[in-house]
This record gives C-alpha cells, structure tokens and sequence, in this order.
C-alpha cells in the first residue's frame, strides 16, 4: 500500500465516524422535528435532548478532522470540491451553526415563542445540513467535479444522484437515531419511549431501503464506474450491510435487546467503506487518482504522525465521554 492510499484510508476512517456519530445526531433532529406538538411531542424530546447534551459538540470532531485531512493529503481533490460544491457546502455549514444555536438555546432562552423559534432550528437544519453533505458526497460519485476545479456551481449537484444520496443520508441518520433511541429508552425504563422509537426505526430503514435501491438505479446511469465496482469488488460488503441491517430489523419485530447498535453500526460502516471500495483509485472519479491528488511524501508523513498522537489521545477520550453517556454517569439538564 502506497502513503496516498494509507492517507485516503485514514480519510474514510474519517468519514465512517462522521458517519456513524454525526449522522446519529442529525437524526435525532429529525425526530425532534416529527415529534408532533408541544404536548404529544413533549416525552420523545426529552428523551433526545437527554440522549444528544453530553455528545452533540464532540461528534462534529470527526467532521473537523474529515476536512483537514483532505486539505492536507489532498489538496488538489480539497481544491477541486471546494471550487464546485461551494453551495451545498455553504448550506450545510450554516446548517449547523443554526443548528447548534437552536439546540443550545432552545431550554434556555425566555419566552414560549423563543424557544420553539430555537427548536424548529435545531430540527429543520437537522434535515437539512445531512441533505446537502449527501449531495455533495453523491456530486462527487457521479462524477461531476472536474479535477481542475470551478464546475458549475448548481447542475453539479441538482441532479437525481446527488439528490437522492441527500435523501439517504436523511433516512440513514434517522435510522440510526431511532434505533439508538431505543436502548436509551430502555435503559430509562420508558417502555413507551422503547416502542416508539422501533416504530420509527422501522420506518426509518424502510425509507432508507427504498431511496438505497433508487440509489442504485441512478448509480447505473450516472456513475457506471462506481456501480460495476459495487457490485463486483465491494459486494462482500453490500452483502455484510444487507444482512446486517435485516438481521437488526428481525431483532425489533421480536422485541429483542442486543446487539441493536452493533447491527445499526455495521449496516452503515459496510455501505461506507463499500463505496470507499467502489471509487477506488479515484479520489473524483474518474478524473483524479489518489495517488495523482496526494501531497508530497513528507506531508503525507505528518498526516500519519498527528493521526497516530490523535489516536492515542483524542480517541480513548471520546470513547470515556461516550461510554460516560451511554451508562448514565454525566450530569443531564433538567
């Protein structure tokens, strides 16, 4: 393995936590957001404000560490994406300043009014900013950023590919949320909360399912490259998600507890790092090769060096104030 393929894989190590913890946290914005009223939607809020307090500023390290690994190994591809996808990405970065203004203001701030002008922020960018990180990541697949940089501004994503992997990447947070939700549930012993949210995982996955398998028929005329590998190269994979994700369905239909978020987690990391998978060389398909975008050898060595301080540093620290969370040992707001 070259040092540019060594510093993509830490890229999509990246991404796959992005992924994962992020997208969780996006969906439970969106539950937030379909809660219904200020009554009816009063529990399952509190259950997802309790569940995203002690985790919502740390997830989005991983997003931190996304784009500076790609500024630095990669430049040319950072450039690139940069040039033509400044809209959506605009979007999704005011997506979620807003988004953590509404949160963190929403119990804080005085006046009725105020505070659900604050919660329909939090919730409605929740939707959003996945969407616009989704057209991005599909923009890219479809091949419509030029390696040179500068493409058009709003065809290169305003088209069924990129749409529909916004949408997916919607469904997929909110799939992860609810399933998440279930065990917080469980562990507070809200046994209506518990069933609440395996309804909503159960949709949640049915959406997602069905915007996956549009996915791929857009995949097959956009992207022909990414789909041949897909179904070639990066089937194993498919196939692990597949199973993953029907093995977690057959779980909540019959009530089970375990192993609910290894399941979740594991469809999700498959359907990542088949893709990451199905793209190889390319870090823009099928315009720039990994090796073509990579920064000089030495640079590259010091993307490896803060990734293993980062490692030994920041990963067991983000594992305690996760493990701190999930066992209820941090002070929650009242």
């Amino acid at each position: 393995m070259s040092k540019a393929d060594a510093a993509a894989g830490i890229l999509l190590v990246g991404v796959t936590f992005y992924a994962l913890f992020g997208g969780a946290d996006f969906g439970g914005g969106v539950w937030d957001l379909f809660a219904g009223g200020a009554e009816r939607g009063e529990r399952p809020r509190a259950l997802i404000q309790r569940s995203l307090t002690p985790v919502w500023e740390a997830n989005h390290v991983w997003l931190i560490f996304i784009l500076v690994v790609l500024w630095t190994a990669f430049p040319e591809a950072f450039y690139a994406v940069m040039t033509t996808l400044y809209v959506p990405l605009t979007l999704a970065a005011l997506g979620i300043v807003l988004r953590g203004a509404g949160f963190a203001f929403r119990k804080s701030i005085e006046g009725l009014q105020g505070r659900r002008a604050a919660g329909a922020t939090f919730a409605i960018s929740s939707v959003l900013t996945p969407f616009f990180m989704g057209a991005v990541v599909g923009s890219i697949a479809s091949g419509n950023v030029p390696a040179d940089g500068n493409g058009d501004a709003f065809s290169s994503w305003l088209e069924p590919l990129p749409l529909l992997t916004g949408a997916m990447f919607v469904a997929t947070g909110a799939y992860l949320a609810a399933v998440f939700l279930v065990g917080d549930a469980r562990r507070a012993g809200e046994a209506d909360m518990e069933r609440y949210f395996v309804r909503r995982a159960l949709g949640a996955a049915a959406v997602a399912g069905v915007a996956a398998a549009a996915g791929l028929v857009e995949l097959h005329a956009e992207a022909r490259y990414i789909f041949d590998r897909l179904v070639d190269q990066g089937l194993p994979l498919v196939i692990l998600s597949a199973a993953c994700g029907l093995a977690l369905l057959a779980v909540l239909l019959r009530g089970g507890r375990r192993p609910l978020r290894p399941l979740a987690a594991g469809a999700v990391v498959a359907v990542i790092w088949g893709w990451g998978v199905a793209q190889f060389p390319y870090l823009l398909p099928t315009s720039l090769e990994i090796g073509a975008a990579a920064a000089p050898d030495p640079t590259l060595e010091v993307v490896f060096v803060v990734f293993g301080v980062a490692a030994v540093l920041v990963l067991p620290s983000l594992g305690l104030l996760y493990a701190l969370s999930q066992r209820d040992l941090l002070e929650h707001e009242h």
